[in-house]
């Protein structure tokens, strides 16, 4: 990949964005996202040689919210391994991420670790023989490691307005202990997961993040390996089915790479072998996946043939 043509590209497409007055809504249940400008746009690909190309609000921290579901979800596996399927399926939900129904049909087992329940469940294993300060530790400490920016943190505002107003998700992870499916105390898994949902990273330090993903589980920066290549593999295969909640299915369609959005208007997407690539535009769509975050990187893909399913 040429820089010079990656750059442009990335330019333009922020440029575009730009100037679109479809931006979604911001995320009003949390009162802390409710007021962010809707008009920020942040672009950002790092390919294989490490070359970035950035575009827009790059460098400004916004809150990740799920995102960080894959980064608990990549800790987890290597705390646990296969085991963690046994308490959280594989599946795409079809219904929105913070069902209840779903849960209690399928009696407490919550369908994939992208969904609020699944990922609840992924945090009470991380949180296991820990003190819930030590976890979110070792979560934050990941992250990072894994952009190699120890400036990251945790939003305290987000994370107390998340506290204040996450009724749907205590009830979600009331109803799993009632079934067996967490082990520790529910508020201390909860406010494990509350406070790394609240990490902000800018696109730079989430892309950066995201490399290992992209490269077989290895960063190619330092040549440290993170996952092994299957592990690496089969996390994405979850973000392609799984990473944009009930909009998995569109995401595919018209992206073609895998993916995972917050509802902070960030989205991680990996283009494997390729490049990794944070986007950031804070408006949601009736999914709650970023309205021009799915547009900008769907013409990204379109411009560089970068589509998993072919050019």
């Amino acid at each position: 990949m040429n820089p010079s043509h990656l750059d442009s590209v990335v330019a333009e497409i922020a440029a575009e964005m730009a100037a679109r007055t479809d931006r979604g809504e911001v995320a009003s249940y949390i009162p802390e996202l409710a007021g962010v400008d809707p008009r920020r746009f942040g672009l950002v690909v790092i390919d294989a040689d490490g070359h970035v190309a950035a575009a827009g609000d790059a460098d400004m921290p916004f809150s990740i919210q799920s995102i960080s579901k894959v980064f608990t979800l990549t800790l987890a596996l290597g705390k646990v391994g296969d085991r963690l399927w046994r308490r959280v399926g594989r599946e795409p939900s079809g219904s929105p991420f913070n069902s209840i129904v779903q849960l209690e049909r399928e009696r407490g087992i919550p369908r994939n670790p992208f969904i609020n329940a699944g990922a609840i469940a992924v945090t009470d294993l991380i949180l296991s023989g820990h003190q819930p300060r030590e976890a979110l530790g070792e979560i934050l400490r990941f992250m990072q490691f894994l952009a190699g920016d120890e400036t990251i943190a945790i939003d305290e505002a987000v994370a107390a307005s998340e506290q204040r107003t996450g009724f749907r998700n205590a009830a979600l992870a009331n109803y799993m202990k009632s079934f067996g499916v967490l082990d520790n105390p529910v508020e201390y898994t909860l406010g494990v997961y509350f406070h790394h949902c609240a990490i902000a990273m800018s696109c730079r330090q989430l892309a950066m993040a995201g490399r290992f993903l992209a490269h077989n589980g290895t960063n190619p920066a330092t040549g440290h390996s993170v996952v092994s290549p299957t592990r690496a593999r089969r996390i994405n295969a979850l973000m392609m089915t799984c990473g944009h909640y009930d909009g998995s299915g569109e995401f595919a369609f018209r992206v073609g790479l895998p993916g995972k959005s917050g509802v902070g208007g960030g989205v991680l997407a990996v283009a494997p072998g390729k490049a990794s690539i944070a986007v950031w535009a804070p408006g949601l769509d009736a999914s709650g996946n970023s309205h021009l975050g799915r547009i900008a990187l769907e013409a990204l893909t379109k411009r560089l043939g970068w589509s998993i399913f072919g050019g």
